[in-house]
């Protein structure tokens, strides 16, 4: 897929759903779960034990009906690995010039984590696709309004803090999509696909 395509993807459904877990079983459980209820971005962490191993597993079972992507990446050499897997994005929780470069070289979009503005303009001028804005919990909804105004041309997407409660002030304030995690990934299987479904139905409501 391009890049484009990507980018287009994930901002079309507007949530995507961050998988930790213990195992790589346990991990495409829950990202099943997640495309049952309507979401088809899954950023499998680098935190869960053989995460290239998954990353490989689902692209090859689902190809671009799921659009697989690595998280927690915090260096070149683990970004290569996962699209080597075959992860269609890479997230990282900081900003990292290496990875940046990286994934421009190969056209895999790349979404890093910032907290300030500079961090931001920064990430931006080295061809960073996504400020993902980490963590979400220590600003709110009203941080992106504020950072709307000098920078509009930033694509923000946070993660940490987003929940249903809030999703669609988010939204609504200018994020082209959300990372969701805990608040989407735990409990059965059943229980993730109907919380996907409500994230995505907000996700929606805003919009309108």
């Amino acid at each position: 897929m391009r890049k484009y395509e990507v980018l287009r993807r994930i901002e079309e459904v507007g949530v995507v759903a961050v998988v930790r877990a213990n195992n790589s079983e346990e991990a495409k459980r829950i990202a099943l779960a997640c495309m049952a209820g309507g979401i088809d971005s899954i950023e499998i962490a680098f935190t869960v034990p053989g995460a290239h191993k998954v990353i490989e597993a689902l692209s090859e079972e689902f190809g671009d009906k799921l659009l697989v992507g690595a998280g927690t990446v915090l260096d070149s050499e683990t970004a290569r690995v996962a699209i080597l897997a075959g992860a269609k994005y890479v997230v990282s929780p900081c900003f990292d010039l290496e990875t940046a470069k990286l994934c421009n070289r190969y056209q895999i979009p790349y979404a890093a984590g910032c907290m300030t503005l500079t961090e931001m303009v920064r990430a931006m001028e080295a061809g960073t696709d996504v400020i993902k804005l980490f963590p979400g919990s220590a600003f709110g909804p009203s941080f992106v309004a504020a950072v709307k105004g000098p920078l509009p041309q930033a694509v923000i997407m946070p993660t940490g803090g987003v929940d249903l409660d809030n999703v669609g002030q988010w939204i609504k304030n200018g994020c082209i999509a959300v990372g969701v995690g805990g608040n989407l990934s735990k409990g059965t299987s059943e229980q993730i696909t109907e919380t996907a479904r409500q994230f995505v139905e907000k996700v929606r409501e805003a919009r309108k």
